[in-house]
């Protein structure tokens, strides 16, 4: 399939579509890894071209619908855009989907923790905590700059000298952030995410890893969860994070953790002015490419 959009929106879009489960994306006349979004800079009011790449679908009336949803759902962060124009057409398998797998190699974030494809037979130094990815997982891997600062905060946390304890992963799409708690040493987990997708792959690659028993996942709104947590993460949109930040609250713990990432640069200020009212410490605020992260204690 293929669609354009504005620089704004290259990110959010590319996300969007590897949650659906694509298998591969082109922006421009750049291939790029299935899971690593672009390092260029995009020329801010120039409209991008973006091909995603999919296994033929069962139903291709359904599946489009479920595309044009979550796309809608996006919509109104990127002005003046519609996705309603994108453009399907069916590819003779050319077994282009194994190259990009050249590309993806592991990766460790602190000291270590490694993530690992599945088809990477290489030797872990001793001591290494791995946690799998199978190339096929629909919501991620950790490289995303949202996703990997999150990675870098919670294993900062852990590195400061605090136990991560009970965790909260909120919109957990493919449970790599829950995951990565556990590897660090959190007692229980729960990741919530209320797309139903998103809650099967997760689970998949929660039992691939072996974790099932740490790692609880649900398909709750975060408004029906009543317990409490030393840490909460939410990699979602700035926006989102606003709008469900009285709840984030009630789930953590005082002396608690909060973690908030999906943020783009230009929304910081919507962070402060959102989470100023709440009884919590300054802000460490954390940046990779154009993206930001907030880590914030709750008083006690």
């Amino acid at each position: 399939m293929s669609l354009k959009t504005p620089s704004l929106g290259v990110d959010l879009v590319c996300d969007c579509l590897n949650g659906m489960g694509c298998s591969g994306v082109i922006v421009e006349e750049k291939e790029l890894d299935t899971f690593v979004m672009p390092h260029h800079e995009l020329e801010r009011g120039q409209e991008y071209s973006i091909r995603a790449f999919f296994p033929e679908p069962e139903d291709i009336d359904h599946w489009r619908g479920d595309i044009e949803r979550h796309l809608l759902e996006i919509s109104s962060f990127i002005p003046g855009w519609s996705p309603l124009a994108m453009e399907l057409k069916l590819l003779a398998d050319e077994n282009w989907a194994e190259d990009w797998k050249q590309n993806f190699h592991s990766f460790r974030v602190g000291s270590h923790l490694v993530f690992k494809p599945t088809w990477d037979k290489g030797p872990v130094p001793e001591g290494d905590i791995v946690i799998n990815i199978d190339p096929g997982m629909a919501f991620g891997t950790g490289t995303h700059p949202s996703t990997r600062l999150c990675l870098e905060r919670l294993n900062g946390i852990l590195e400061a000298g605090y136990p991560l304890g009970k965790v909260l992963d909120v919109g957990t799409g493919s449970g790599i952030l829950a995951m990565a708690a556990v590897a660090l040493g959190a007692e229980r987990v729960l990741g919530c995410d209320v797309d139903e997708t998103a809650c099967a792959v997760a689970r998949r690659n929660i039992a691939m890893n072996g974790m099932e028993n740490e790692i609880e996942v649900s398909g709750k709104l975060l408004a029906e969860i009543e317990e409490k947590f030393d840490v909460v993460v939410a990699n979602i949109l700035a926006e989102e994070n606003v709008r469900l930040g009285p709840d984030l609250l009630r789930c953590l713990n005082k002396g608690g953790w909060l973690i908030l990432s999906g943020i783009l640069g230009e929304k910081e200020t919507l962070i402060k002015s959102g989470f100023s009212l709440f009884s919590l410490t300054l802000p460490r605020i954390t940046r990779l490419e154009d993206w930001s992260c907030f880590v914030f204690q709750k008083k006690a």
